[in-house]
């Protein structure tokens, strides 16, 4: 059941706005396996989806079959960007149902992601979405705390005028659902539920897609 007196929404970007997950995942993996670490495309969403940049880098290092190079870290992170931004314009759409459910919600509106500020305001200007949330996106690169912590959505709240328990998340990873959880605010889950511990199921609401949501939405004005 939604909670009553839900006063505002955040959103994360990749995968729960923009299909952007899909395309930069792919573009770390082709850089990874170019770099010597043999990875499959599931293993990858597996491991990548919703992580910061700095831990994926990590993760790529750990598995180089020679001695890491000195410059890998800032080397390989430079490349993830400069492919996945070449990737985004190539053709990037919105999550189905995204732009409905913004011009559907009449209260206040923020991003908040675990990417750097340039990826979400490219993703977020490329599919026409960036209007949406004036000066409410936030980067937890910029904030200095990174999901599952909960101090990027309590930041978020903060800055829309809303306590955190009157706000809303939606999230498509364990990553951001956790945090959503820790700030103590109705978390839409776009991540199925086997992918989320069964302790969480009767914390969250599921929804299968954006449009869903906005049914529920509906149900509970009404």
């Amino acid at each position: 059941m939604i909670k009553p007196r839900l006063e505002a929404f955040i959103f994360d970007c990749d995968g729960t706005l923009v299909n952007s997950e899909e395309p930069g995942i792919e573009v770390i993996q082709a850089l990874a396996k170019e770099a010597g670490v043999q990875i499959s495309r599931q293993e990858a969403f597996d491991r990548f989806t919703g992580l910061k940049m700095a831990d994926i880098v990590d993760w790529v290092a750990a598995q180089l079959p020679h001695p890491v190079p000195e410059d890998f870290h800032p080397t390989f992170t430079q490349k993830v960007r400069k492919a996945q931004s070449i990737r985004f314009h190539e053709g990037l759409e919105t999550i189905a149902g995204a732009k409905e459910l913004l011009e559907f919600i009449q209260m206040p509106m923020g991003v908040a992601t675990n990417g750097p500020r340039e990826k979400v305001e490219l993703t977020l200007q490329l599919t026409g979405l960036r209007a949406y949330f004036a000066d409410h996106v936030y980067s937890a690169y910029d904030i200095g705390h990174f999901k599952p912590s909960p101090q990027l959505f309590v930041h978020v709240a903060h800055a829309l005028g809303v306590k955190p328990a009157h706000c809303a998340v939606v999230e498509d990873s364990l990553t951001g659902v956790t945090a959503g959880l820790r700030a103590q605010m109705q978390v839409f889950s776009l991540a199925p539920p086997k992918s989320l511990p069964s302790h969480m199921h009767q914390e969250v609401i599921f929804i299968e897609d954006l449009h869903v949501l906005k049914k529920h939405l509906i149900n509970a004005v009404v």
